[in-house]
């Protein structure tokens, strides 16, 4: 059987051996002689409990010290409950993942940022792949964009070894409500940028325009427009 050490956690009664002591309640605090507050805990047929040992009085309560003891667990599970636990959550890509797994990842993405929990998403290259790490650059920034109304981009993505790393972190909740003109300018900012986005990723996979080069073209306009957008967030 464990020991219940928070039994031993406040002194009562006889083992408060200061002069005087404040005593609180719900109608207030007073200041008193220790013993007149043991006889009013006496009286009662409760318990004097020693709150706060280090305040000038100790601060002590008249209580049963069972039950007193029964609401300060009560109270650490109800904080501990309350608690939010950020978690890192990653999300693995090859640097060239296919649409309907980039899809689903995403997905998943937006659910972890939703949760409270931030995302590393990372390229993995393999071999030879690494060459080609302009696309996963790319990948990387698109997935940020697509993010963006559910995480802000804590790291842009970087190399470290055989992988590219992007941190995202999830918006604070009570932002405030955009007004509906706002929100229809918004859109259609959007469906302008995503028509041109998609007219320069036709672009890029054609053989003719360069391929690689016109992928690094976008990895550079699109690293642009993500930088521009931190910034303007830390303003």
């Amino acid at each position: 059987m464990k020991n219940d050490n928070s039994k031993f956690q406040y002194r009562i009664n006889e083992q408060i051996r200061v002069r005087e002591v404040r005593v609180v309640s719900d109608s207030g605090s007073t200041v008193m002689p220790t013993r007149q507050a043991l006889d009013m805990a006496r009286d009662e047929g409760v318990d004097l409990v020693e709150i706060s040992p280090n305040a000038q009085p100790p601060v002590c309560r008249i209580i049963d010290y069972s039950k007193f003891l029964y609401q300060q667990k009560k109270r650490a599970k109800e904080m501990k409950a309350k608690q939010v636990k950020v978690e890192v959550k990653e999300i693995r890509f090859g640097p060239q993942t296919d649409e309907h797994d980039y899809q689903f990842k995403l997905k998943h993405a937006k659910e972890f940022l939703e949760d409270g929990n931030k995302v590393r998403a990372y390229v993995f290259f393999r071999g030879r792949s690494i060459l080609f790490k302009e696309q996963g650059e790319v990948l990387l920034l698109r997935f940020a964009n697509d993010l963006e109304e559910y995480g802000k981009v804590e790291h842009m993505p970087s190399l470290e070894g055989k992988k590219m790393f992007l941190y995202l972190a999830p918006k604070k909740a009570g932002v405030a409500k955009k007004s509906q003109q706002a929100m229809d300018r918004e859109k259609r900012e959007t469906d302008a940028k995503n028509a041109k986005v998609q007219s320069v990723e036709a672009d890029a996979e054609t053989p003719a325009n360069g391929g690689l080069f016109a992928n690094a073209k976008i990895s550079a306009d699109a690293l642009k427009k993500l930088q521009d957008t931190t910034d303007e967030e830390k303003d």
